[in-house]
């Protein structure tokens, strides 16, 4: 054995034993350092506990934000869609309008024309009538005065 080394006994009394105010102080002393190692870690953890319910907090305000504009944009869509079929329905109404009032019109048209001609030609018949009324009084004029010739004639043959 060397000189420094110290013989160790083979009972049991000779193991060392932590006195009970020495393990309680060192134990105090271990939560203590632990506590205080673990304070900026805390710290740390707790800031980014509030930055994570701020967070959360913002995207479910931006969450909603956006569902609102969503909301928003398919009502502007649809009163788009119910404002398209709107003028489309329109448009028919109006082409069928149209369509009637061009046939109503055409109609008129035609029994207009068909009047112009009624009198144009009762006008024409008229004038033609005054002709031949006027060759038949010739006409008449003529056989009277042939009457006449032919009875002076046959007076004269007498």
């Amino acid at each position: 054995m060397a000189e420094h080394d110290i013989p160790l006994a083979d009972n049991a009394a000779s193991k060392a034993e932590i006195p009970a105010a020495l393990a309680g102080a060192l134990r105090d002393w271990a939560e203590q350092y632990a506590h205080e190692s673990g304070a900026p870690v805390r710290a740390a953890l707790a800031e980014r506990d509030e930055a994570v319910e701020r967070l959360t907090s913002e995207l479910r305000n931006a969450k909603h934000v956006a569902s609102e504009a969503l909301v928003g944009k398919a009502k502007d869509q649809l009163a788009i869609d119910g404002k398209d079929a709107q003028i489309a329905d329109l448009r028919a109404q109006l082409e069928r309008s149209m369509a009637a009032t061009a046939a109503e019109s055409d109609t008129r048209l035609k029994a207009q024309m068909e009047l112009v001609g009624a009198t144009t030609a009762r006008d024409n018949f008229a004038a033609e009538i005054k002709d031949l009324r006027a060759q038949l009084d010739a006409a008449h004029a003529e056989r009277r005065s042939l009457k006449t010739e032919k009875e002076v004639l046959l007076s004269r043959l007498q």
